[in-house]
């Protein structure tokens, strides 16, 4: 068995260069904040869905779908990405795709024959090019600091996205998006740009303000991180290559038990943490009937543990190991699901019962919802430092010049299944008529990927 790891001159990129890469994060993140978890997916179930239970099951189903394109599309592309050296290209195109998708969810709006469908491939589209994106800028890290820097640069990157989510919703909420009922936004104020309540338009306004944000701050990127050299193969020659390295890679991987066995506990975990952070808002919004405020302020909130959570999770990789912090993450995230099942509208801990809000309670005014917020903290502080140390790990696996397909193969297993938990929950969802089944699906998936990675030898 070859060496996955061999010694490599350490890299040291400037600081311009290394606050472009981190920026990225910054740019991608308010697809995932204001339209995957917070705003858009809440107004699809509770105001574009017919009710949000179908708004779930539909929402689950354009997850899984886009989960299988990546599958197929992230080893390749990354592969591909190798053979031709640079990676600005290839991010490049999938942000014309993200930006074309996310601008197409505006006319998603209520009552409108095709809104469901225009949602619903907005958001597939969208995810796929966000993602396919993020593994060739994942595929930079080795190029711009030495190994024992991997973990404080990624969990930094995730920080700085969640910091990007949590200005982003700031500002949507503040200014643009308002209460249908009582036509204000969180700040008191009327809507930006005559913006109607009525209609939704703050909601999907969401879609042109991520792809307008992407586009400005994906721009540092290209100016000042430099780009992998090109290796002057062409295109077609590096696509067959590219499919070559896919099997080649597999091979390696099964051949390599460190690396396989964290690649089919990340393909796993991640699988649960995505149907975790696609249904968060909607099962808030379905449950508890919350609103834009409601959800806006849990946003934020849960915004800001993130960020804490990826900073401080970033140095404990590099302190303790990507291993721990990876661990710790799952078991934590086991318990809140289990949490966030034994809630309902009346009741905690599933018999207790409890008293609704009183008119003077305010935000979070019953027991169940503020339990609900704590738990959601909690996702928060824990979801970055989980995804920050995957990344990190297995950079820390594999050489340098070979990151991209690796890379491929990490965005492969962590999206191969990626259909399956949310496919999962919306199956659970249909058949027994209840959100409650989706938490109890995903404990499950969270149990299995701490049993295979607790297995993981090198670390």
């Amino acid at each position: 068995m070859r060496d996955l790891n061999p010694v490599a001159p350490s890299p040291k990129a400037s600081r311009s260069a290394i606050l472009g890469w981190l920026l990225f994060d910054w740019a991608c993140q308010p697809f995932f904040t204001l339209v995957t978890t917070f705003v858009f997916a809440p107004y699809f179930a509770s105001a574009l869905a017919p009710d949000p239970v179908t708004g779930q099951s539909l929402w689950g189903y354009a997850t899984a779908a886009a989960g299988l394109v990546l599958a197929v599309l992230s080893p390749v592309l990354g592969s591909i990405a190798d053979a031709t050296g640079p990676k600005k290209p290839w991010i490049a195109s999938c942000g014309l795709v993200l930006f074309i998708a996310s601008f197409g969810l505006w006319y998603a709006a209520p009552g409108r024959p095709s809104g469901i469908a225009v949602a619903l491939v907005g958001f597939a589209f969208g995810t796929v090019a966000v993602e396919v994106a993020a593994v060739f800028n994942n595929a930079m890290i080795p190029h711009l600091v030495p190994p024992e820097r991997y973990g404080r640069l990624s969990g930094t990157g995730w920080a700085m996205g969640y910091l990007g989510g949590l200005v982003s919703l700031v500002i949507v909420l503040g200014f643009l998006a308002a209460d249908p009922v009582s036509m204000k936004t969180v700040f008191g104020l009327d809507p930006l740009f005559g913006l109607d309540p009525a209609s939704r338009e703050g909601d999907r306004i969401t879609g042109p303000f991520s792809a307008l944000w992407f586009l400005v701050f994906v721009l540092p990127l290209f100016l000042f991180t430099p780009d992998v050299p090109r290796s002057g193969m062409r295109l077609k020659e590096a696509a067959r290559k590219g499919l070559e390295q896919v099997r080649s890679t597999v091979a390696d991987a099964r051949r390599h038990e460190s690396v396989g066995r964290f690649l089919v506990a990340n393909m796993i975990y991640q699988d649960a943490l995505v149907a975790l952070f696609a249904f968060g808002g909607i099962y808030g919004a379905g449950v508890f009937g919350w609103q834009a405020i409601e959800l806006g302020i849990f946003g934020i909130l849960l915004t800001i543990t993130g960020t804490l959570g990826a900073l401080v999770g970033g140095r404990l990789d590099d302190r303790i190991g990507a291993k721990p912090v990876i661990l710790g993450a799952i078991l934590i995230l086991a318990v809140v699901c289990l949490g966030v099942l034994s809630l309902g509208r009346d009741h905690v801990l599933f018999t207790i019962p409890t008293a609704p809000p009183a008119p003077d309670d305010g935000l979070y005014g019953s027991a169940p919802e503020k339990l609900f917020v704590g738990l959601g903290l909690v996702i928060g502080a824990v979801a970055g430092p989980l995804q920050a140390s995957s990344r990190s790990l297995l950079a820390r696996l594999v050489p340098a010049h070979e990151a991209g397909r690796y890379f491929g193969l990490l965005a492969l297993s962590g999206k191969v299944t990626s259909f399956l938990a949310p496919l999962a929950v919306a199956v659970a969802t249909a058949v027994f008529h209840t959100q409650a089944a989706g938490p109890a699906v995903l404990i499950l998936f969270l149990v299995a990927g701490f049993w295979l990675l607790s297995g993981v030898k090198r670390v």
